[in-house]
């Protein structure tokens, strides 16, 4: 069998051709996809009208090796980031309860977003995502400017700590993130972006549940692929993702509220949870999932705001979304593979792209955010990244329109049940 699969992945390699539109290809990818990392955003707003436009793949297979792209890049950002610790907490810079909180949701809102994709008219996903995007980097880049005053302020009374003291010795203003724990925790704040070894930096216990959650849902995924849409079996397969996710999430939640588990990365704040916050938490996740399934994106562009609008610190905001869709878009990768939706030669050249990418951007920004001391930077790439997006999905989007407009063709709700996509 595998002397037999070997020739066709050699002819698959030679019928990929090197042109421009590869090379230009490359550089928009490569650049989304360091951009993407750093935001916690994933690119695929970027890397979708790339594939579509320039290398010429139909939106299916556009979307499929979008997603290969974004689990690339996710994997080599969160193997970068499980090196590092929280900058001011002793803790991994991904926040597992977080995680293990929204994650699930995340999934199952990619389930029901999917379902949507099928039934909207394109026209509608194009509305909805250029509001959408330009909603949230405007509210992501005055987070950032909110930020960046934040960070002038502590920079001028750090200035005037060194001056007082007269001691010269420097210290890293950096760490106090005004976004973070709070500041009377200065003297346990640990020095800027430790290094560990990454089996310190893993929970256990929290990362055995996102893969229970991840086999379950992909299990599930594999058996809808082969059943007939909208049979007695295609709806009670739909309906056990329900039990997965909430279990898991629910679990979470309950020691949330219990005060045996916390959101470490939002310091005292990460404690005492209320009822309502948690169920709001919760469907903003499967608000992140519907938005990512229904537009064919990673959930970064909803939970990246989010967390920070929760008061997570930028590094741990962008950190945790990523990690969080390593597991959505991998599984999706999985599915798109059985199901035979790209061409394998193009997808790990891509796939390479954004994983060099990745671990670029991740290692340059980082360096930059410590010289500079403005952990803000990462927000402004977040806004930047979600607005580029918006442009080039709702160009790709509004043309599209267009064209059916011209040729008078059908622009309602489709039928679920029919759907042979």
């Amino acid at each position: 069998m595998k002397l037999q699969l070997l020739p066709r992945i050699l002819q698959g390699i030679q019928e990929m051709k090197f042109g421009w539109q590869i090379v230009v290809g490359t550089i928009i990818g490569f650049f989304g996809a360091a951009f993407g990392s750093v935001g916690g955003v994933g690119g695929g707003g970027i890397f979708v009208p790339m594939l579509s436009l320039i290398i010429g793949f139909d939106p299916k297979s556009s979307t499929a090796i979008s997603k290969c792209m974004i689990m690339g890049a996710s994997i080599s950002t969160v193997y970068y980031n499980l090196k590092l610790r929280h900058p001011t907490i002793d803790m991994p810079i991904i926040d597992y309860d977080l995680a293990v909180l929204i994650q699930p949701m995340l999934m199952l809102g990619i389930s029901i977003g999917v379902a949507f994709n099928v039934i909207f008219a394109d026209w509608m996903v194009t509305v909805l995502l250029i509001i959408l995007f330009i909603g949230t980097s405007t509210k992501a880049f005055l987070r950032g400017v909110e930020t960046w005053k934040k960070e002038t302020i502590m920079k001028k009374e750090a200035a005037k700590h060194l001056e007082t003291n007269g001691n010269g010795q420097e210290e890293a203003e950096y760490k106090l993130l005004p976004s973070g724990p709070s500041n009377d925790k200065e003297k346990d704040a640990k020095p800027v972006e430790q290094e560990v070894p990454i089996l310190e930096n893993v929970c256990w216990k929290e990362f055995g549940l996102l893969v229970f959650v991840w086999i379950g849902f992909l299990a599930l995924q594999i058996i809808k692929n082969y059943t007939d849409t909208c049979s007695a079996l295609y709806w009670v397969v739909n309906l056990l993702q329900i039990p997965v996710s909430f279990g898991v999430s629910s679990f979470e939640a309950f020691s949330l509220y219990k005060g045996w588990r916390k959101i470490a990365s939002k310091g005292d704040a990460g404690t005492n949870f209320k009822v309502h916050q948690l169920i709001t938490y919760c469907f903003f996740g499967v608000l992140a999932g519907v938005v990512g399934g229904l537009l064919g994106l990673g959930g970064g562009f909803i939970m990246g705001p989010l967390f920070l609008e929760l008061g997570v610190p930028p590094q741990v905001s962008s950190s945790t979304a990523t990690f969080a869709m390593m597991f959505s878009s991998s599984m999706s990768v999985v599915e798109y593979y059985l199901l035979k939706r790209f061409p394998v030669p193009y997808a790990l050249y891509f796939i390479a792209v954004a994983t060099v990418a990745a671990f670029i951007g991740q290692h340059f920004v980082r360096r930059i955010i410590i010289l500079l001391g403005r952990a803000s930077l990462i927000i402004f790439i977040l806004a930047f990244t979600i607005f580029v997006s918006a442009i080039s999905l709702g160009g790709v989007g509004i043309s599209n329109m267009i064209g059916k407009i011209e040729h008078h063709e059908y622009m309602g709700f489709e039928n679920l049940c029919k759907y042979t996509g």
